[in-house]
């Protein structure tokens, strides 16, 4: 199997068929991670307003906005309600780099030039995260939160990764009821059975196979880092600084190890740890640790004498009152006209904290959901999923699919991740065995085209990591590994603090004054830096 070779582009990215979708040679997947908005009645409703807030909604106005290969992007208007600066384009990038004058695809772009071009430094690229989100409205999001000294020294570029959103989609047309985050995310049975697991991860596997087409074949974290380079290239920029976010940080640290020499500033902000043997595998396992790191923060938050949404009397009440509620529900759901499943069960709770760890914001929608699950509030009123939710979702799915399982090979073997599960739920029983069990990749029916990028510590020393301690998605440990695989190309910023995404998140002014710092001045801090909480 061919390696990634740095500062290569031409590599395999069309992954080999193999004789049938159950072949035992197959893989794996995870679902997308996200962290804004509030935790919504449905958990496919929850992914689709991620999936809005990062911006769908941006596109060129005309369909003469794009690079065709010679010359730059032909920036235009975009349309939607997007920062009036924001212009959109398309940039025209191989299917396979391996035949860079064959079938091509386009990636949508967008920009909000740098506010002083008499101070301009270059292009700060946007890096969104997922695997399977949109980055199109990343640069209007962002230009709302930066400080002035960023804004006027960069343009802030966006751009939906090849596969999502505005540029060349993919979808696997699943069945509507195969949207739920609760069945994307293997929430095992009441009883800790995964034989529902199983036959949902096949079905899935072997619909995206069958109609997901080249272009989902050709989507890997390697192929995005040749996507960056492509940008940057179209961009006329000699080097690029980027900040990448969650899976971002991933597809980023694999971009400077690929093309180290084409790197300017580069901040990776809430990390996932880049072990070549499991990547993908190990990001999902991780939530387990990352859920038990980061509830004790919703604890105190939930018994705080003075929060209307109180739902014990103390922290320590928190956590048994949370377990044994989820188990009344596996064993007596309770109805629930509406909503989609119709009814608030043990794991409609899990996912529902699952997705309320990521921030503070969003701890009021766990407890309203757990003192309806007490009887002493009313279940909320279901929130219906928009047509184009759906469409964001559908592709979504895609796109994480085939990252994850193009990336990396995945365990086949049903009774293996049964026998995962089983001392998951025993040591972790917050997640419920759900971060080790099996996924669509377990009956993918394509080997990847190449191994995964190992991530060295060769290459200028310019690389500034931001952490959170309390993260529920990408644990401090897995960031500690990215840590120390860049060496002394990186420095660490960790921050005290709960939840995803560090960088002009979550209040804490020494660590966006770190991160801004380098930004503007590109002088790193000398060593990694802890960021007290506050």
């Amino acid at each position: 199997m061919p390696k990634n070779t740095p500062n290569t582009p031409n590599m395999p990215n069309t992954p080999s068929p193999k004789n049938t979708p159950s072949s035992k040679n197959a893989k794996n997947t995870r679902s997308s991670k996200s962290s804004k908005g509030t935790v919504t009645v449905t958990a496919a409703a929850a992914a689709a307003a991620a999936l809005a807030v990062t911006g769908l909604t941006a596109l060129p106005a005309a369909a003469d906005a794009r690079n065709t290969g010679k010359g730059r992007p032909a920036w235009t208007t975009c349309q939607g309600q997007v920062d009036p600066r924001q212009q959109c384009a398309t940039v025209t990038v191989p299917l396979d780099y391996r035949d860079p004058h064959g079938e091509q695809i386009t990636l949508a772009v967008s920009r909000i030039p740098a506010a002083r071009p008499d101070l301009r430094h270059g292009v700060l690229l946007t890096v969104p995260g997922g695997p399977g989100g949109s980055g199109l409205n990343v640069p209007t999001n962002a230009a709302k939160r930066l400080p002035q000294s960023v804004l006027d020294r960069f343009d802030l570029v966006g751009f939906d990764p090849r596969g999502v959103g505005r540029s060349t989609p993919v979808s696997c047309g699943l069945d509507r009821a195969d949207l739920s985050m609760v069945k994307l995310h293997s929430w095992p049975a009441a009883d800790g059975s995964i034989d529902g697991n199983v036959a949902y991860a096949r079905r899935v596997a072997e619909t995206c196979a069958r109609d997901g087409g080249p272009v989902l074949r050709s989507i890997s974290t390697a192929n995005e880092a040749r996507d960056i380079d492509s940008i940057r290239a179209a961009l006329g920029e000699r080097r690029i600084s980027a900040w990448g976010t969650s899976y971002g940080t991933y597809a980023g640290a694999v971009y400077a190890t690929m093309f180290p020499q084409r790197t300017d500033r580069i901040v990776l902000d809430s990390n996932d740890d880049p072990d070549p043997t499991r990547v993908e595998r190990g990001w999902l396992a991780a939530y387990g640790q990352g859920a038990e790191d980061r509830f004790p923060d919703f604890a105190k938050w939930a018994a705080s004498p003075d929060n209307p949404d109180r739902v014990a009397d103390t922290p320590e009440e928190v956590r048994p009152l949370f377990l044994d509620l989820a188990a009344r529900l596996d064993r007596e759901p309770l109805p629930w006209p509406g909503a989609d499943p119709a009814e608030l069960n043990g794991n409609v709770l899990r996912e529902a904290m699952l997705q309320s760890l990521y921030a503070d914001a969003k701890f009021p929608g766990l407890a309203r959901l757990m003192l309806a699950g007490l009887g002493r509030r009313p279940l909320p009123a279901p929130a219906p999923l928009p047509e184009q939710a759906v469409q964001a979702v559908q592709n979504s799915i895609a796109v994480s699919v085939g990252t994850l399982c193009n990336d990396v090979s995945w365990p086949t073997d049903p009774a293996a991740y049964a026998k995962d599960v089983a001392a998951e739920r025993a040591a972790r029983p917050l997640t419920a065995g759900m971060p080790t069990n099996v996924t669509p990749c377990a009956f993918w029916p394509f080997a990847p085209a190449e191994s995964p990028v190992k991530v060295t510590d060769r290459g200028p020393a310019n690389v500034l990591l931001a952490q959170n301690l309390r993260d529920p998605a990408t644990p401090y440990r897995g960031a500690l590994k990215l840590r120390a695989a860049l060496g002394d190309r990186a420095r660490m910023v960790t921050v005290d603090s709960g939840g995803h995404d560090v960088y002009v998140a979550n209040g804490n002014a020494c660590g966006d004054a770190v991160v801004t710092d380098y930004l503007v001045s590109g002088r790193r801090p000398a060593g990694d830096v802890f960021c007290p909480a506050g």
